[in-house]
């Protein structure tokens, strides 16, 4: 007569050795992570006005900070926050419509200096734009004596210099993407009569879907925090957008508005948010498949 063995106990070292380890390290790199978001958060809740007593987080909550960024009429918070959507979504949208054309122009079609141009991009983009701010700066003031609209001081002029700022690297990674759907798709929507825009529009723009997002995604998060080329352009406090408007509670040198600062800061991550929950199934996904190819 055979016996069952008794289940061997598991213990806390043995849990630990296969499983335990990977709980610690997940869970000090949540609080590293985690931690300056809390002590933002908890420093917009202060009424001082300065860092000194924020070393305990949330020791006060109080909303004045939220309040009074809605209620100083020298800066115009509210307008800063609706002026950084314009240019954020407009900038997304316009960077995913433009390399997307970009994209499958490369990848679909055959034509002299395809490779050449594809290279060329890439190469652009690895100078620092820094380098560029001169350039850009001359450049849209002698485009806004010819065309007003779209010079220094306009939101249509710095959504055009964010426009063509990473379509290099947008396109190269929407080409990559792009490649891995299969040509035998748009051979048969040839045959059955179909034009480049029908297959593009009609066909190619939903399956890359992920990519799309991603880019979309990249372009708003820059366009609603870059700072340099906004404080050049931008100098109407009511024309700034949030990164340059919030700089002025921080840049005087006896400044006491780091608390209002980091109320700013707070309501200012929320459209990011929103924009990367309304987007998640779609991130992973175009990463990992734009990169592969």
């Amino acid at each position: 007569m055979s016996t069952v063995p008794a289940p061997r106990r598991r213990t806390f070292r043995r849990w630990f050795a296969t499983l335990g380890w990977r709980h610690v390290i997940g869970i000090v790199v949540t609080a590293y992570a985690a931690f300056p978001l809390l002590y933002v958060l908890s420093a917009s809740l202060d009424p001082s006005g300065t860092l000194a007593g924020s070393s305990r987080l949330f020791a006060t909550i109080d909303l004045s900070n939220y309040r009074e960024l809605f209620t100083d009429p020298s800066r115009p918070y509210g307008k800063w926050f609706v002026n950084t959507l314009v240019v954020g979504g407009i900038t997304a949208i316009g960077t995913v419509f433009l390399g997307a054309l970009a994209a499958y122009a490369f990848s679909r079609m055959r034509f002299t200096g395809r490779r050449f141009g594809l290279m060329s991009l890439m190469l652009i983009q690895m100078f620092p734009q820094m380098l560029a701010v001169v350039a850009i700066f001359i450049l849209m003031s002698t485009i806004g004596d010819v065309f007003p609209s779209l010079g220094i001081g306009t939101h249509a002029g710095l959504i055009l210099v964010y426009l063509g700022g990473a379509l290099g690297v947008n396109t190269y990674l929407m080409y990559g993407f792009f490649n891995t759907v299969p040509v035998s798709i748009d051979e048969a929507a040839r045959l059955d009569g179909a034009s480049h825009a029908q297959i593009f529009f009609g066909i190619i723009l939903r399956l890359v879907t992920p990519i799309l997002a991603v880019v979309g995604l990249l372009a708003f998060i820059t366009a609603t925090s870059e700072f340099v080329i906004a404080s050049v352009f931008l100098t109407d406090p009511d024309q700034q957008t949030l990164s340059v408007g919030l700089f002025g509670y921080v840049s005087e040198q006896t400044s006491t508005n780091w608390t209002i600062f980091a109320a700013g800061a707070v309501l200012a991550a929320i459209p990011v948010m929103v924009v990367f929950l309304a987007l998640q199934r779609y991130i992973v996904n175009g990463l990992v498949s734009g990169s592969v190819k």
